[in-house]
């Protein structure tokens, strides 16, 4: 695939978020569009991470639409392909699940998953943990701040072969671990 389609196919992806995300606010005090989230993600992927594989970049753009809004695994497929849905479905709960369930699936699957899932599971640990330091959901108490850190670590241990420098950003923010 050349430059130019690449690229052409990134800002589908973002343009295609951004729609399906456009009524949705974050947890944080200023309730911010959700759409900054996907786009911190790939953000963190390709300028950070120098990660330049365009299927890479649009699952991290797209990874909650399926999970969280009413994008369907067939729309997706229409409009991204095989290769960008599967990564996304890689990395999509379970909403008919309980939520500690949804979690501990989270840590057993992260090991076994693709490159390219393990790359946005990781982008996504490490923009939420950001997130939580500067400005954090106000009803969030601190020990639920600090289990969502842990929980995390846990996630990430098995994603953390897939990028060391990105492992090591994870690493200096769970550092700052509220106490």
């Amino acid at each position: 695939m050349k430059a130019g389609t690449d690229m052409s196919a990134v800002l589908k992806a973002a343009s295609f978020a951004a729609e399906k995300h456009r009524d949705q606010r974050r947890k944080d005090a200023e309730a911010s569009p959700y759409i900054n989230h996907p786009i911190a993600l790939a953000n963190v992927l390709a300028n950070e991470g120098g990660v330049t594989d365009p299927d890479v970049l649009c699952a991290a753009l797209l990874h909650d639409t399926i999970e969280d809004t009413k994008t369907t695994t067939d729309e997706l497929r229409g409009m991204f392909g095989d290769t960008v849905t599967g990564i996304v479905l890689e990395v999509t709960d379970d909403k008919s699940l309980p939520k500690a369930e949804r979690k501990r699936l989270q840590i057993e699957h992260a090991a076994h998953a693709s490159p390219q899932a393990k790359l946005v599971k990781l982008a996504d640990k490490i923009c939420n943990l950001r997130d939580l330091l500067a400005s954090p959901p106000a009803d969030w108490p601190l020990a639920r701040k600090q289990e969502y850190f842990d929980w995390s670590a846990k996630v990430v241990a098995g994603v953390r072969d897939v990028h060391p420098g990105l492992a090591s950003a994870f690493d200096q923010l769970y550092a700052r671990r509220p106490e």
